[in-house]
């Protein structure tokens, strides 16, 4: 990770996510709130068949890009450190410092688990393939369910995640209208 430029550490100091800390957040959120409905959808009992192996490429690939994206955030947020945090009840601080962890956690763990389904149950993933990049969990069965039920298991925490982050936006943007959505929205 290159070391922080000038202007980056400016941009943070100003109170606002430098530019590609906000892009990589729109880039996953797009992706996230696209996925999970598409998880949801195709794994229903009775789905046409071709919607259903639709479905299931993009999530897998998409999943594949939400890993990528995730690493790329967490090395550029340790290259270049957030902006301080803005001034607020000591429990809402705290809860908003659990859900922005829990997110990234959650996040990460349902892009690794959806990986190693789908390698290590001998699924193509065809982003990878056509950038010519083998699978890099062996085959398993055994290892394949264990994902599977833990990519399952995460998936409504995740979604409890994505709801609260969404919850305290909203709370800030449309209720305290306190500029905290200024420091994370597209420019």
């Amino acid at each position: 990770m290159p070391a922080p430029s000038a202007t980056a550490t400016t941009v943070a100091d100003s109170g606002v996510y430098s530019r590609p800390a906000r892009l990589l957040h729109w880039l996953v959120a797009a992706l996230v709130l696209t996925m999970v409905p598409a998880g949801l959808i195709m794994v229903r009992p009775g789905l046409d068949r071709p919607l259903q192996d639709t479905l299931f490429i993009f999530h897998k690939n998409a999943g594949l890009v939400v890993l990528v994206l995730m690493l790329l955030r967490i090395g550029w947020r340790i290259a270049v450190p957030p902006p301080p945090p803005v001034p607020m009840p000591r429990l809402q601080a705290a809860v908003a410092e659990a859900v922005h962890g829990a997110l990234y956690v959650l996040v990460l763990v349902m892009a690794l688990s959806g990986y190693v389904r789908v390698t290590a149950g001998g699924f193509p993933l065809e982003l990878a393939q056509s950038l010519g990049l083998p699978p890099l969990v062996p085959r398993s069965e055994p290892l394949a369910a264990t994902a599977k039920a833990l990519h399952g298991a995460v998936a409504n925490g995740l979604i409890l995640a994505v709801a609260l982050h969404l919850a305290g936006a909203a709370h800030h943007g449309l209720i305290r209208r306190d500029g905290l959505l200024r420091r994370m929205w597209p420019r």
